[in-house]
């Protein structure tokens, strides 16, 4: 799921190359700013503090939504549709928003829908307004009804709460942190943790992340899909208000056919590589999740876990970050189930966690855009 919960947390590299083509087409970076006002106002109203809800319906529902919509989702995709009634808010995939390549049995997707359901959740039990959650098929529906608020940290956390793909300290977890965010994880009982924190975890990690990593950038197929869920800068990422957006991973804003024409050619394995492998080293450690089921219930429990463990981890000041590579390719799973000690099963979703800097925000769509006409 970062935003993505993709493990490409890939966006462009060496800024030199990019800033180079930019001055050869004589600052050709300056047409990026018409959109500076319109980001830049939209980024401010996702990072506005979490209220509870007070409005009357539909007024009401329309908030959940938007906390909801502020989940992680693969490539920020926002593969959601909200259906909206006065006793419940159903939540089912948009399949035209699948990322095929990457992933092909819409694992990543309806883990999307999880993290979106947690939100909603966490928002309706802060407003007195029930929350309870029902997977049915590959519907979640969350119930609404009059009740005592629950005030939530966590409900707190939803609009600070990003995919950092930048460097961290370095710093190692605290006993109590590495223990709150397995108990994230593994509140609901659906869902376990195994947390890889030491040198030689990392170390073992690292390599089996790198190794899908080359795999997917040796597919021309990965790439293009890739390429085409970033927004190179403010303006696209205002008109669209999806996507990575690239200055979120560090890089500079360039026009989109630019950015598009260059990707290709300087997004490679050792760029790539060596990224990943200073991001590990950086991060106090990293933590997989297993779903007991292997269905797009499980799946969607998954996602469920993984939004708190990222929301709880920004309660306790820390990062996260999707490295899923190993979950993507196919021939890594076995190792990485071994990894945490359950052979034969498959792994659902890995991220690192550390202590590092904010980074430009990544949009969501409008409420109108992902609510189901009535």
């Amino acid at each position: 799921m970062r935003t993505g919960l993709s493990g490409s947390t890939h966006t462009i590299t060496r800024r030199q190359s990019f800033a180079a083509g930019a001055l050869v087409l004589g600052g050709a970076t300056t047409a990026c700013s018409s959109g500076d006002e319109g980001y830049g106002a939209l980024a401010e109203a996702l990072s506005a503090p979490a209220e509870p809800v007070t409005a009357p319906f539909p007024r009401s529902h329309q908030q959940l939504v938007r906390y909801a919509s502020q989940a992680a989702s693969g490539h920020n995709t926002q593969p959601w549709r909200f259906t909206v009634s006065d006793p419940v808010i159903e939540l089912s995939p948009d399949f035209s928003r699948r990322t095929p390549v990457v992933d092909p049995d819409d694992h990543h997707l309806f883990a999307s829908l999880g993290c979106a359901a947690e939100n909603l959740s966490l928002a309706a039990r802060a407003s007195g307004l029930g929350g309870e959650v029902d997977m049915a098929g590959e519907t979640l529906s969350v119930a609404l009804a009059s009740g005592a608020a629950e005030a939530s940290p966590r409900f707190d956390a939803i609009p600070q709460r990003q995919c950092t793909r930048l460097e961290y300290d370095g710093s190692a977890l605290s006993a109590e942190e590495r223990a709150r965010l397995i108990a994230a994880v593994e509140e609901g009982r659906q869902v376990s943790a195994t947390v890889f924190d030491s040198a030689a975890d990392k170390t073992r990690l690292s390599e089996l992340i790198i190794q899908g990593n080359s795999a997917q950038i040796a597919d021309p197929a990965f790439v293009r899909e890739l390429r085409d869920w970033i927004r190179f800068n403010e303006a696209e990422a205002a008109r669209l208000r999806d996507g990575l957006f690239a200055p979120s991973s560090g890089n500079p804003q360039l026009p989109g056919w630019l950015g598009r024409r260059l990707f290709g050619l300087v997004f490679t394995a050792d760029a790539e590589n060596a990224k990943i492998a200073r991001q590990i080293e950086s991060s106090g450690g990293l933590i997989a999740l297993m779903a007991e089921e292997n269905s797009p219930r499980g799946w969607m429990e998954a996602g469920r876990a993984a939004q708190r463990l990222q929301l709880e981890a920004t309660v306790l000041g820390l990062k996260t970050a999707y490295l899923n590579q190993p979950v993507e390719v196919v021939s890594l799973r076995p190792e990485l189930a071994t990894l945490m000690g359950a052979p034969g099963r498959r792994p659902n979703l890995l991220l690192r966690v550390g202590r590092g800097p904010a980074a430009p925000r990544s949009l969501r769509r409008s409420v109108e855009a992902v609510i189901e006409p009535a």
